[in-house]
């Protein structure tokens, strides 16, 4: 049995799903003509109370749309110093849009409306970058899954209304926010300017992220989807995996959350453990202690069994349970763990 925990993003189509595929009906998406991808984008603008939404092929790329239409090159936009528009898409905020980022000091990738205030730059100093957009992730990647507090994403949102900022949210794992915490999507629409969503995550759909904004916004990502190459033809395909995944795999993230949480409890038992950071959704980041066990050695005692998961750098592991991460895996996983000495 193979136990791929590296990531949410190794999941395969369900039965149900690829049939959804094999039926759609398709066109020509570049030209706006396929159906499939028009009603998937109905259905998530509606979905978050915003006017419209537009079907791109991956989370990186609807973050880097939003962040070019928010700002100008030489601006700047503040975020947490775990953000993965910092981290993980490949310095395309300076390659992209020309613009820095400032870096606050959160907590697992959260920052509070007092830190934001304090790194805008003042707006009449010119010897410093123009402060144009505060980006927030929900939940947090490299912050192991963390939900923000809602009321401090609107004490932001008032910093950011003080200020002139633009306000983005790259909600890749917004879905597991939600069913973590309880939330309704429109509420983030009614916060957020712009908000990427992913479906190729928790949702398990093969390809597919979604940028959501106000009628203007997304006319104009049309444009910059294309210059990025964005464009795809018969699309409705993959957006027929995101209807049903929208419709079917969004309640079930709780089995998801509640198998995390179990591997944490059973980490949390071992003594070669040092760490493990808090679990509120599907992600868990933990510490070992080297003296007992090096990463390497523990790494491949579980690829011995089968079982995969990631090093994050700096003595940081991760593990990510899914769609396809079954029941009878987890048992397995769990009894592997325990006999790992």
């Amino acid at each position: 049995m193979k136990i791929n925990l590296i990531s949410d993003t190794v999941t395969k189509p369900t039965v149900g799903m690829l049939e959804a595929m094999m039926t759609a009906e398709v066109g020509d998406d570049v030209f706006k003509a396929d159906p499939s991808v028009n009603a998937l984008e109905e259905k998530v603008a509606k979905l978050f109370g915003m006017e419209a939404a537009l079907f791109f092929p991956s989370g990186t790329m609807t973050n880097q749309t939003a962040i070019k239409l928010h700002t100008q090159p030489g601006e700047q936009l503040i975020c947490d110093k775990y953000a993965h528009i910092y981290n993980y898409e490949g310095g395309g905020v300076s390659f992209n849009s020309g613009v820095s980022c400032k870096l606050v000091d959160g907590e697992r990738g959260m920052m509070k409306a007092e830190q934001v205030e304090q790194a805008i730059n003042p707006p009449d100093f010119y010897h410093s970058p123009l402060t144009k957009l505060v980006c927030i992730e929900n939940t947090t990647n490299k912050g192991g899954g963390a939900c923000w507090d809602f009321e401090e994403l609107k004490r932001i949102k008032t910093v950011c209304d003080s200020n002139g900022l633009n306000y983005h949210l790259d909600g890749a794992r917004i879905w597991n926010a939600l069913v973590a915490k309880n939330e309704a999507a429109k509420d983030y629409g009614a916060l957020f300017d712009s908000i990427s969503v992913c479906l190729s995550k928790g949702l398990g759909c093969p390809v597919g992220s979604v940028l959501v904004g106000d009628k203007k916004l997304i006319d104009d990502a049309l444009r910059v989807r294309k210059v990025l190459g964005g464009g795809m033809r018969q699309a409705g395909f993959l957006a027929a995996a995101g209807i049903y995944a929208l419709d079917n795999h969004i309640e079930r993230l709780v089995d998801d959350h509640n198998r995390a949480k179990e591997i944490g409890e059973v980490l949390s038992g071992l003594d070669f453990i040092k760490k493990v950071e808090p679990i509120e959704t599907n992600i868990i980041i933990f510490e070992l202690d080297e003296s007992k066990l090096s990463s390497e050695l523990f790494l491949s005692k579980l690829e011995e069994n089968g079982i995969s998961i990631i090093g994050m750098g700096q003595g940081k592991l991760r593990i990510v349970t899914h769609l396809n991460y079954t029941k009878d895996m987890h048992s397995v996983f769990l009894e592997v763990l325990q006999k790992i000495v």
